[in-house]
């Protein structure tokens, strides 16, 4: 009887494992493939309890959500040979599960892979460009197109291994401290440039201001003084013309000439000095001598 026990024991952990064993289970962003012999029989990315035989078959799970790799820094040289430091990131995921497999075989090779693909193409790309174009104060949205054809040319690459890459963005390009000096120079002389054209523009443009405003300033003075004299040569039109018909006969236009004279001789006696001069025959010295 306790033998009997103990074969049914022994027969209920044998069944038990052998339930383990055949079965295993798949998450939701994962790739599940069962492995006999060294070769992928199966590959399934349904979530849930699959089976598989027990003792033959293994299950080698891979990622199948997005996963991102920061590449190190490393240098390229651009078009007018100068040395830059590249630091960038690289988006990917597994797409193909089986080629993933035969041809990598772990995420860490994957990476490898990839931070050697990646760095060919950036030297690739960069040796087109010269530095000028790499660093400057342009709009960093024009600099995407870069980005984009570094992403198509790693992805094309990348699919060999049934990998399918995203995204490659460059977080940053900096200047070997050999560089930085020469690159700071060139850029400060390049902004002293655009400041002295500026500075050049507006002392032109104020120069063309102030001779438009001098100009219309000597309009407006020129116009003033010939309205000005208009005026005056009318005032003594009328001036004129209002003393002809005051003294329009003869006794008038002599106390005219009187009157004249009087103002004339005041005017002559108002300093220091009281001697006078006069023609006897004019009329202010009949006067004054009582003829």
């Amino acid at each position: 009887m306790k033998k009997m026990k103990k074969i049914a024991l022994v027969l209920a952990i044998v069944l038990l494992v052998g339930v383990f064993t055949a079965t295993f289970t798949v998450q939701e962003n994962q790739y599940a493939c069962t492995v006999r012999f060294s070769q992928i029989i199966n590959t399934t990315d349904e979530a849930g309890l699959h089976f598989k035989v027990p003792f033959l078959d293994t299950i080698k799970y891979f990622p199948k959500a997005m996963m991102l790799y920061d590449i190190p820094p490393s240098e390229v040289l651009t078009s007018d040979k100068q040395n830059m430091t590249v630091d960038c990131y690289i988006m990917w995921q597994i797409e193909d599960p089986l080629k993933f497999y035969q041809t990598l075989g772990t995420t860490l090779v994957a990476e490898e892979r990839l931070n050697a693909i990646t760095y060919n193409a950036l030297k690739n790309v960069m040796g087109t460009l010269a530095q000028a174009d790499i660093i400057n104060m342009d709009d960093g949205a024009e600099r995407n197109e870069i980005y984009e054809g570094i992403t198509t040319s790693v992805d094309n690459l990348a699919n060999t291994y049934g990998i399918a890459v995203e995204d490659v963005k460059i977080k940053r390009f900096d200047l070997p401290e050999s560089n930085e000096n020469a690159v700071f120079s060139r850029m400060i002389s390049e902004r002293n440039q655009m400041a002295e054209k500026f500075t050049a523009d507006g002392n032109y443009d104020a120069s063309l201001i102030r001779n438009n405003v001098d100009k219309e300033v000597n309009i407006v003075i020129s116009n003033a003084k010939a309205e000005a004299a208009k005026l005056e040569a009318e005032g003594e039109a009328e001036y004129m013309r209002m003393l002809a018909e005051a003294y329009d006969t003869p006794e008038k236009q002599e106390f005219y000439q009187f009157t004249v004279a009087l103002d004339a001789l005041k005017q002559s006696l108002s300093g220091d000095e009281k001697t006078i001069i006069l023609d006897r025959n004019s009329a202010l010295a009949e006067i004054l001598a009582g003829k």
